[in-house]
């Protein structure tokens, strides 16, 4: 195998895999969202497992934390420019992911 396709795959791997990060960004797809809206709508995270994965995914550039001068402070998280070219990367997961549990029911 090409190592610099290699390389890519892994790449691409390591920003959107691992428990909860395609979860996370599958939730940020729809909009903007606030911590609390996550936390609710990806059931099982943890608020410190959450938080470590916002960071992360805010570091790579794929997601972008906006604090509002408000009181109480207000703090959402959405896809950056760059981020939405995980779109299709997920929809193809979604749907992959469907006919494999198909598949799976099927044997």
């Amino acid at each position: 195998m090409n190592k610099e396709v290699f390389e890519n795959v892994k790449m691409s791997l390591d920003v959107v895999c691992g428990k909860w990060k395609g979860l996370i960004l599958i939730q940020l797809l729809e909009g903007p969202k606030r911590f609390s809206q996550l936390k609710a709508e990806i059931p099982g995270i943890k608020h410190q497992s959450l938080i470590k994965q916002l960071k992360a995914l805010e570091r790579d550039g794929i997601i972008q934390r906006t604090e509002y001068p408000e009181r109480p402070p207000r703090v959402d998280y959405r896809l950056t420019p760059y981020g939405e070219g995980v779109r299709a990367l997920l929809h193809t997961l979604e749907h992959w992911g469907a006919e494999h549990r198909d598949h799976k029911k099927a044997n």
